[in-house]
Parts: structure tokens; C-alpha cells; sequence
């Protein structure tokens, strides 16, 4: 999720408010880019989307080059940046989002979004299931070879208090579960947290990283990597 900030931004126009059952969800643009604000909390706009991407390439890098076909599960749509970045590359081979307010997905399915994710909604790799993610990956008994995960602003800032267990040992034991013998748990952060890293590590997980990317803000943003072992 990435956040806008400056003196010299204008005015938001409000496109859509809604009230799911997770608490008001809302859709503004700013100029020429787009926004997304949850319970009063600035999620992530179309500025800059370069860590959204980065989440979805840092995944696929630590793959094995040569396994076939992988599949890659993303946890919040958003804005599209991340799905839009899969369904650019030919070598996954399923995409699956998990995203739980039906307003986003709308937005997305022929709304003021769909400019940045048509194509990849088009592509017949990708689904989309309206789902809370912790549940999705507490039930499910699919298996991904990626985890692509950016449904807070990092695992200590979280938009819901019940996103909180995603981060938990139970979430994370979820996350490993769900994950095939060498996938990868990416997770998107507007700041490194060391405490996450160590819950990583505490939960299975092995050669844990963080990888940051500049913003124009100029606080880093992170994608913390986990792989699960083979």
C-alpha cells in the first residue's frame, strides 16, 4: 500500500462510499491518480506503485527458475498493481486474489479502476474470490507456490484489529500451510519490523529477508520474504 502526501496535493474528490461489513470503505481521486481509504485510514493510491510490483517480482525471483507453471496467491486487490504485474508475466501459471470488499472488486470489474487491471482480470489464469484473507487461508485446502500478501500497511499498522491474526503464529502457521515445499510468503510493509522477521523464523520459515524500494515520500517501503522449506 503506498500513501501520498505534500503540501501542494489538491483536493480528493469522493467517486464512491460504501459500508461493508468491515466498516466504510471509499474511492477518491486526486488529480490523476486514484485513492482508497478504509475506516478512515489512507490505504494506498495510484501515484507510485513501484513496491506493489515489487511484491509480486521479488516472489516470482525466489522461485526455482525451473518450476513449471507456478501459482500465486494475492491478498488484497487494491489498486490493481499487484495483479496487473502478474498477469504481466507469462510464466505464472494460475492467479488467484483474495480481496473481501465487494467495493473494490466493483471498482475494478468496468469501474473507475479497471484502466490499470482490465487485462488482467481478462486473463484466463486469473480468478477472483470476495473473502477475508485470514479466513480463506485458515479454510482453504488449495496450495500456492506464492503467497503475495498487502492487505494492511505492514504487519504493525494493521486497517482491521482481526488482521492482526494474519501476523499471528496460528496466520502465519496458515500462511506455511498453504504455501507447496519451496514456495515463497511475500508481505507488503510501509516499514521494516524485526519483530516480524522474528515471528517468520519462529513460525518455519527460512531464509527471511526484507527488501526495500524507494518512494517519493522517502521512507522506504519493504517486502518482507519468507520461503518455506523443500
Amino acid at each position: 500500500m503506498h500513501h501520498t502526501y505534500g503540501p501542494d496535493a489538491l483536493a480528493p474528490v469522493t467517486l464512491d462510499r460504501r459500508e461493508g461489513p468491515y466498516g466504510e470503505v471509499v474511492l477518491r481521486r486526486r488529480s490523476d491518480d486514484f485513492e482508497i481509504i478504509a475506516n478512515g485510514c489512507f490505504l494506498m493510491d495510484t501515484s507510485d506503485g513501484r513496491s506493489e510490483r515489487l511484491l509480486i517480482d521479488a516472489a516470482l525471483a525466489a522461485l526455482p527458475a525451473d518450476r513449471p507453471a507456478p501459482a500465486v496467491l494475492i491478498g488484497g486487490l487494491g489498486v490493481g498493481f499487484s495483479l496487473a504485474r502478474a498477469a504481466a508475466e507469462p510464466r505464472w501459471g494460475r492467479i488467484a486474489v483474495v480481496e473481501r470488499e465487494q467495493a473494490i472488486v466493483d471498482w475494478h470489474l468496468g469501474g473507475p479502476l479497471a484502466g490499470i487491471s482490465g487485462e488482467a482480470l481478462a486473463d484466463p489464469r486469473t480468478g477472483i474470490l470476495t473473502a477475508d484473507l485470514v479466513a480463506h487461508l485458515r479454510t482453504t485446502t488449495e496450495r500456492y507456490d506464492a503467497l503475495c500478501l498487502d492487505i494492511d500497511n505492514g504487519p504493525d499498522w494493521t486497517v482491521t484489529e482481526d488482521n492482526g491474526n494474519l501476523y499471528s503464529p496460528a496466520g502465519l502457521a496458515d500462511c506455511l500451510r498453504c504455501l507447496t515445499p519451496g514456495g515463497v510468503l511475500a508481505v507488503w510493509s510501509a516499514q521494516p519490523s524485526a519483530a516480524f522477521e522474528e515471528a517468520l523464523r519462529d513460525a518455519g520459515f527460512h531464509g527471511v529477508r526484507t527488501e526495500e524500494v524507494g518512494v517519493a515520500r522517502g521512507v522506504p517501503d519493504v517486502v518482507h520474504l519468507a520461503l518455506r522449506a523443500e
